[in-house]
């Protein structure tokens, strides 16, 4: 049988296709229906809180299904190429609210709509997450193939970040969404042109429904694996969403000058994800994972020492290093796991894998939601409008105390954690 080569440049389109719409949806929606619409806060985490509940349900049976689909053009193919339409109008059903609408239409439209792009978005993302450990084998290939699919992502964030308030203010929210959503499609029809898939993968008979999940569910090395990635994945969130706040009471710069302070973290990461891929081909894929959150960890330090915006800007290179190596390195040790289940069961259950992962480092949200709440409650701070006795003081722990907390609680997870095999 012929060797199936694909090229980890073409597959990293398929990031940059999802991760522009997206980034620009989690960044703005509640900007623009709170802000812009009128809709309540109350009624919009309403909405949120309904979504979640459903997609606790609606992932993983997504990644059952996509294991057990069996095609001529693939497991996954189908139902990525089968969504784009879909995504693209839910995406525009998102940011093109008809007029006139308020109050509870307007939730209920939220409603809607949050549950149909976000449900769509999900099988994109199970699908061509459980595309990487199938398309990469061995460690170097996949280190390679996760450093240019993680700077595809860097520079998505960007462009979803930096560029939506300037294209929203000129043609408006549904034009932005027309143009994101035409983009979106040409990258993932081109990432998916260039996708070839295993037919020997396609060939494996699937597990039922109850056995495949039980096998997962007790796979104690990927709970614990991902379970010490929710805690990081938790910082990444926390960061980005406490920078406006540490620009404004701790470096106390304009609001103008905060977008210099996301591109010190995010343009730095762009190159040192080729460091990182470098670091991970000469340490293995578990220790450079392990090295990478304890430098994630150190880099989050400096933030406490900022005072002006020369310092937060050094201090967000550095951020930006521990960053790059968290994103390169789970998608490596990730894949090795789910290989190591197919040698244990004789199938492949990327889908699935994928699926529940992604739920647990869900939690991430609930995590940097309690950690805000409860630093603010510490210090006294409650809002723009109260924000206490010492609000440097509050964000200042929350910029960086608060993260190195949860990266060194990760990092104790990941040192305590041993895999079947010896390759460490």
């Amino acid at each position: 049988m012929k060797k199936v080569v694909n090229s980890p440049t073409a597959f990293a389109l398929g990031m940059l296709a999802m991760m522009i719409p997206t980034q620009a949806f989690s960044a703005f929606y509640s900007y623009y229906y709170v802000e812009k619409l009128g809709l309540g806060v109350g009624l919009a985490t309403l909405a949120r809180t309904v979504y979640l509940i459903w997609d606790a349900l609606g992932q993983p049976l997504f990644g059952y299904l996509s294991d057990r689909t069996r095609s001529r053009f693939g497991r996954r193919k189908p139902w990525i190429v089968g969504s784009v339409p879909p995504f693209m109008l839910t995406f525009l059903m998102v940011f093109a609210v008809p007029e006139g609408l308020s109050g509870y239409s307007l939730f209920v439209w939220f409603l809607i709509a949050l549950v149909l792009f976000e449900s769509v978005s999900a099988i994109l993302w199970v699908n061509y997450g459980a595309l990487f450990p199938e398309l990469f084998r061995g460690e170097r290939l996949r280190a390679k193939a996760s450093a240019i699919q993680q700077g595809f992502q860097i520079a998505a964030i960007l462009i979803g970040s930096a560029l939506t308030p300037v294209l929203f203010a000129t043609m408006g929210f549904g034009r932005m969404a027309l143009l994101y959503a035409a983009a979106f499609a040409v990258f993932m029809l081109l990432c998916m042109a260039a996708v070839r898939e295993s037919e020997e993968a396609r060939q494996e008979p699937p597990l039922r429904l109850v056995e495949a999940f039980r096998e997962t569910l007790k796979n104690r090395v990927f709970w614990l694996f991902n379970l010490a990635n929710s805690f990081a994945q938790t910082v990444n969130g926390l960061i980005g969403s406490m920078i406006p706040f540490y620009a404004k009471y701790v470096l106390r710069i304009p609001e103008s000058q905060v977008s210099l302070l996301l591109a010190s973290v995010f343009v730095s990461v762009i190159p040192l994800v080729a460091v990182w891929y470098w670091i991970v081909r000469r340490l293995g894929a578990v220790r450079g994972w392990r090295l990478s959150l304890a430098v994630y960890g150190l880099s989050v330090l400096p933030l406490w020492f900022g005072g002006n915006l020369a310092g937060g800007i050094a201090a967000g290179v550095a951020v930006g290093f521990g960053l790059a190596g968290f994103l390169v390195t789970p998608p490596v040790l990730g894949s090795r796991i789910i290989d190591r289940d197919f040698e244990r069961t004789g199938r492949r259950r990327e889908g699935v894998y994928t699926a529940v992962g992604g739920f647990i480092t869900r939690s991430s949200g609930l995590i940097s939601a309690l950690a805000f709440w409860a630093v603010g409650m510490l210090f006294g701070y409650v809002s723009g409008e109260h924000p206490g006795p010492d609000p440097e003081a509050t964000f200042r722990f929350l910029i960086s105390v608060v993260p190195f907390g949860l990266l060194a609680v990760a990092f104790l997870i990941a040192a305590t954690l041993r895999f079947p095999d010896k390759r460490e």
